[in-house]
């Protein structure tokens, strides 16, 4: 018998944000502002710039949108830094790819990487340090798209509320097809620490993620293992997928029946039949992490005037 399957659109998920960020910029009168670099040609990078466009200018965010070469870039960020009218920096990737695009992640201000891509946000990521500062006054940027996974799962009631903070997806197992350092690693990470058991999927195999345990409580641990997608995909209640080309389908024969389903790629990374085997269905987060990209603008904003106030 089919499954009944609801339809969770990212616009209905980021509506509650989205209003939120709105009245608080109106009513504190304030007007942050995110300039986010464009060095490539690809499609998904420009349609996520207008998505954050179309989305800043309706929340009262200042959004510019600032095309350079590649080769310019570093100069240009440098640039931004040190710009007081500028409250967050984000760079559409890929540039260059491989190492070099981490390095330009690292030339960004720490108190400007609206992105949370920095060395220090994507280690606090890892070892679960949810504070920037001794004195806890400074919540951490976390990464814009897991950020948006974190909260649509929340949303359509994956986390147990009644569970104490920090291991509210104790007994959920959830498989992510992505493992990038940009949305996959750190995404699985974060889920661990909430406590689920994580199946990293890549070309290179798949890891397990599990909460840390003693000692090691604070930060999640990660195990190589020599199981396949047709052994971990269907123990899983919640299956993830993030791969970056229209090529990939994930095989819906897979799915245990009542999956939740939910797809950050720009491409479909599920078979057109994926509502007849799951309960729940996302697929796709973008405006979601648009939201949560002026959620992490706005505490940018805030952390730089709070320093400057400080100082004087």
């Amino acid at each position: 018998m089919p499954v009944a399957c609801k339809t969770v659109l990212a616009s209905r998920v980021s509506a509650k944000f989205r209003d939120e960020i709105k009245v608080d910029i109106k009513e504190r009168k304030v007007c942050p502002k995110l300039v986010g670099f464009l060095a490539n040609d690809d499609p998904a990078a420009a349609k996520y710039a207008e998505w954050t466009s179309k989305t800043c200018a309706e929340t009262g965010v200042a959004f510019e949108l600032r095309k350079v070469d590649k080769q310019d870039l570093e100069e240009k960020i440098t640039e931004a830094n040190e710009d007081p009218d500028v409250n967050g920096i984000m760079v559409y990737y890929p540039v260059f790819g491989g190492k070099q695009d981490a390095y330009l992640q690292n030339c960004v201000s720490e108190l400007k990487d609206v992105e949370g891509l920095c060395h220090k946000f994507v280690h606090n990521v890892y070892y679960n340090v949810r504070y920037m500062d001794e004195e806890e006054t400074m919540k951490c940027i976390i990464p814009c798209t897991p950020l948006a996974c974190v909260k649509i799962l929340e949303f359509i009631g994956v986390y147990n509320p009644v569970i104490p903070l920090g291991n509210r997806l104790y007994g959920r197992t959830i498989t992510v097809v992505n493992r990038s350092e940009i949305v996959g690693r750190p995404l699985a990470a974060m889920l661990a620490n909430d406590g689920a058991k994580v199946y990293s999927v890549d070309v290179n195999g798949i890891q397990v993620f599990t909460r840390g345990t003693g000692i090691h409580l604070q930060a999640h641990k990660v195990e190589d293992t020599n199981l396949t997608l047709e052994q971990v995909v269907p123990q899983s209640d919640v299956v993830i997928t993030g791969v970056p080309t229209p090529k990939y389908k994930l095989p819906s024969s897979l799915l245990k029946d009542g999956v939740i389903a939910i797809n950050f790629s720009s491409s479909a990374n599920f078979e057109d039949d994926i509502k007849t085997k799951a309960s729940i269905f996302v697929p796709s987060v973008g405006k979601v992490t648009v939201a949560m990209l002026e959620r992490n603008l706005l505490r940018l904003h805030d952390y730089q005037h709070n320093l400057v106030e400080k100082k004087d």
